[in-house]
């Protein structure tokens, strides 16, 4: 489904897959609802995490 992507995301790539704005992504990840962590002032998102959230919200 995300073949194209590296196995961490940034969060442009994230917006971009979900096609929600920042703010909205910065929350998901706030509320945990997307696994995520920071490198310095950076996130990386693993794509299997982005997976996870797409196919449990899609029912």
């Amino acid at each position: 489904m995300l073949e194209q992507y590296n196995e961490l995301l940034t969060m442009e790539e994230l917006c971009g897959i979900l096609m929600i704005g920042k703010n909205h992504a910065y929350r998901l990840l706030k509320e945990k609802k997307i696994r995520a962590f920071r490198i310095g002032r950076n996130w990386k998102i693993p794509k299997s995490a982005v997976e996870n959230f797409i196919s449990e919200n899609s029912r």
